[in-house]
């Protein structure tokens, strides 16, 4: 049966960290992708004498296969590798890694140990590269993602900046206008590539979209990045990207027939942050290049001389993103003027302020610029972007999530103006304020104050204008603020219901009903059109063709859910296809609708991944489940009373104190023992009377137990029977109403919840706020401290 993504993914990292020893993740990185490097030309050009990679006899990941355990392993992997790199042109690229390195990997037995074991990790089923990205499943490209987000992680905070999170790169290659490319003639480059995962991105998203497969340019300083990239775009199906290793300010690589900089259809890059010398071997003053023709960057900040490299290499038609520190937007001195002439040049379409920590190899908060040739000429504003406030923990970092990644992009692209989200800034704003970018200028972001109301806390009511600030809800549910507020002076109103009945009176009003009816309705019209295709998913089929269409399909109908965040309903699908739904869809594409599958041993076994028996017990034996409830409530009933007695009366000097074993637990076996032996005594009644109730309990809780289990025995045989008696069309039920679309149904009313549950904590917050005005809280100090003065006086003491 198919191996599990996640699973698969995760045992991967596992298994290769295990293996690295002492080595710094930064290096070990570059022997585990040669070996998957060689692993996927093995499976997917091996035997084609017409691919573009060529796999030579003693070249190939076989090969290796063959030496493990051999004593001279380290040897011959360089020896294969170098046979490879030959055969394609690709020595010093693929064969950086030593693999006979003893210092990094061990001596003798222990480098053949670990040698042996890393090939074996890539010797498994589950990573088959022969049908790579067929029907739309990339098995090598999340691989590779997920083991290059594990190893930035882990490089530290110098050594990470070889990888820029997925997540951004999509963000950058859909605000650029990648998917209306429109010949396969046009380009892509990245100034500063590093290992070329940004480039893939951009290349993948006009490929996805538009089916033409756009021209790759790359050009990286360090060495072993430079080599991680050629080998990047030949894992990812792009062997005829040009990747050069240079400086890209001091040596430019790509070049004109006049000597000038080639200029290309669309850029994205994330250069190294203020880089210090950017200026070594540049000459500023007669740059070839004319690339400072709007001013010369700070000596000390190489910020603005790749923004100025950028736009000296887009065409007029061009487009770009690229990632920057916030400090470009404000700081002054040669930048500020800089700054001034690109505005004044309408080249900044856009700018879009991330979250702070979400990149390898610094934590502080960056900015996306999006650079517009094309149109800058008419450009009449600046569209902002504050999403600082959208991502997720992860680890330590932050991420976006999936809603975050569709929010930005949909509000880029359609210029949508959301409250403290974004905005369109007339360029005659930017120049009022001296041309200067920072966002909080443009985007008020930070969360209004609770303001305190003096005259409700003098007086009493709630301020009219907190129930107003709730407009969003009485839109929806106009009576409910009737049913819950009457008058009670100007500006002020009062809680008709008592606090503690705010909750059922909203919950039980025609209109919330109404409300929470007209959500579900959505979610059922969004099943009716979405249920056939769960159904009908076949082997062959594509999981992430079809999770893209579900997605996009709940996202569109919940834009008509009042109240709720669409995009809230879209993560919590999102969510699940990651944790449950994923490995079953890429189970049934590979194996079908099985209801039990062959194991390693070849026995039949009822399909548990697939079809929980929890499903099969909630579907057809729910009332046997409920008994065992009730058995296993009672036991644990007596359970509690024991621990009761156990508290009275175990004590040191307690009646069964005597009676525990050496581990200190009251057995039935130790209190019988103890029983026997103060049989005959006469002074002890008192013991005997607490033993008697400690075994009456223990034998009722071993009594209980036993039918429990029991029951839980003759449970268990039945839904292993019930696997056998089940057909196609009953795994189909239960696994797509049962599991999948049962556990959305809950994801969604958890939505419903959230939004109404917000609504009556802070109906109770201003109720409890000015429930007693402080007249009223005055005269009850009053009043107490009368009292305490009187019981002083009692006792003799004069206040």
């Amino acid at each position: 049966m198919a191996i599990k993504k996640s699973e698969l993914y995760s045992s991967l990292w596992k298994s290769c960290d295990e293996l690295r020893g002492g080595m710094d993740a930064s290096q070990y990185k570059d022997y585990v992708l040669v070996l998957l490097f060689v692993k996927y030309v093995s499976d997917k050009y091996a035997g084609n004498p017409h691919s573009l990679i060529d796999v030579p006899a003693g070249g190939s990941f076989t090969d290796m296969v063959k030496l493990k355990g051999d004593k001279e392993i380290g040897d011959k992997l360089n020896t294969i590798i170098a046979t490879l790199a030959e055969a394609n042109g690709l020595t010093g690229v693929i064969d950086v890694a030593d693999f006979n390195d003893q210092e990094k990997l061990g001596k003798g037995k222990e480098m053949v140990d670990r040698l042996s074991n890393l090939v074996s990790i890539f010797d498994s089923p589950g990573l088959n590269f022969k049908g790579n990205r067929a029907q739309g499943d990339d098995i090598l490209g999340d691989a590779y993602e997920y083991l290059m987000r594990h190893f930035a992680t882990e490089s530290g905070k110098s050594k990470g900046q070889f990888y820029t999170p997925a997540e951004v790169s999509r963000v950058m290659s859909k605000v650029i206008g990648l998917a209306g490319a429109t010949d396969s003639n046009q380009s892509i480059f990245d100034p500063t590539c590093g290992s070329g995962s940004l480039l893939l991105k951009a290349h993948d998203e006009a490929k996805a979209t538009t089916g033409l497969d756009l021209a790759i340019y790359g050009q990286e300083m360090d060495n072993a990045t430079s080599a991680l990239a050629k080998m990047n775009m030949i894992l990812h199906d792009c062997p005829t990207a040009e990747i050069w290793k240079d400086n890209t300010l001091a040596a430019p690589h790509f070049k004109d027939p006049l000597g000038l900089l080639k200029l290309f259809d669309f850029i994205v890059a994330n250069p190294p942050f203020s880089t210090k010398a950017w200026s070594n071997g540049v000459n500023t003053a007669d740059d070839p290049y004319r690339r400072f023709e709007y001013g010369v960057p700070p000596e000390k900040n190489g910020d603005y001389a790749f923004l100025l490299h950028i736009l000296a290499s887009l065409k007029a038609s061009g487009k770009a993103a690229v990632i920057l520190p916030h400090g470009v937007l404000f700081r002054g001195g040669a930048e500020a003027a800089i700054r001034k002439r690109i505005l004044q040049q309408g080249y900044i379409k856009g700018i879009i302020g991330l979250p702070a920590n979400l990149f390898y190899g610094t934590g502080i908060p960056a900015c996306i610029l999006v650079l517009d040739k094309e149109n800058s000429a008419a450009r009449k504003g600046i569209f902002f972007i504050d999403a600082s406030k959208g991502f997720i923990k992860d680890g330590n970092k932050n991420r976006l999530r999936e809603q975050d990644i569709h929010k930005i992009v949909d509000t880029f692209n359609q210029q949508r103006e959301l409250p403290k989200y974004s905005r369109l800034v007339p360029l005659a704003e930017v120049e009022a304020n001296d041309f200067n970018l920072n966002i909080p200028r443009y985007i008020d972001a930070s969360e209004a104050e609770d303001q305190q109301d003096i005259e409700a806390h003098l007086k009493g009511g709630i301020p009219e204008r907190d129930l107003d600030a709730l407009d969003a809800y009485w839109q929806v549910i106009p009576g409910v603020r009737a049913a819950l507020f009457a008058p009670l002076r100007e500006g002020y109103s009062q809680l008709k219901v008592a606090i503690g009945e705010i909750k059922p009176a909203i919950f039980e009003h025609p209109e919330f009903r109404a409300f929470n009816q007209t959500v579900s309705e959505l979610f059922a019209d969004w099943q009716i059109r979405n249920r056939a295709r769960l159904y009908n998913i076949a082997i062959g089929d594509a999981p992430k063709l079809l999770i893209e269409s579900l997605a996009e399909d709940l996202l569109e109908t919940f834009k008509a859910a009042p109240l709720l965040d669409a995009y809230d309903v879209y993560q919590h699908l999102l969510d699940y296809w990651a944790a449950t739904l994923q490995d079953d869809v890429y189970q049934l594409v590979s194996d079908g609708w099985q209801v039990q599958i062959v194991d390693a041993s070849g026995k039949r076994q009822p399909n548990t991944d697939l079809l929980p028996a929890e499903l099969i017990v909630r579907r057809y034996f729910a009332a046997e489940a409920a008994a065992i409830e009730q058995q296993e409530a009672a036991r644990d009933a007596i359970s509690r009373q024991l621990e009761e007695l156990d508290e009275e009366q175990g004590g040191e000097d307690g009646p069964l104190a005597e009676a525990k074993t050496d581990k200190g637990k009251l057995t039935a076996a130790s209190v019988k023992a103890r029983f026997k032996a103060i049989k005959s005594d006469p002074d002890a009644e008192e013991e005997r009377s607490a033993l008697n109730a400690c075994l009456k309990l223990l034998e009722q809780e071993a009594a209980i137990k036993k039918q429990a289990k029991d029951a839980q025995s003759a449970l268990d045989a039945k839904v292993s029977a019930q696997y056998g008696l089940l057909f196609e069309a009953d795994l189909k039920q239960l696994v797509v109403e049962d599991k999948w679309l049962a556990s959305l149904a809950a994801d969604v009313q958890s939505e419903l919840d959230r939004v109404s549950q917000a609504l009556t904590k802070r109906i109770r917050e201003l109720a409890e706020r000015y429930a007693t005005p402080l007249p009223q809280l005055n005269a009850q100090v009053e009043e107490l401290a009368s009292k305490v003065n009187q019981h002083l006086a009692k006792m003799g003491f004069a206040v």
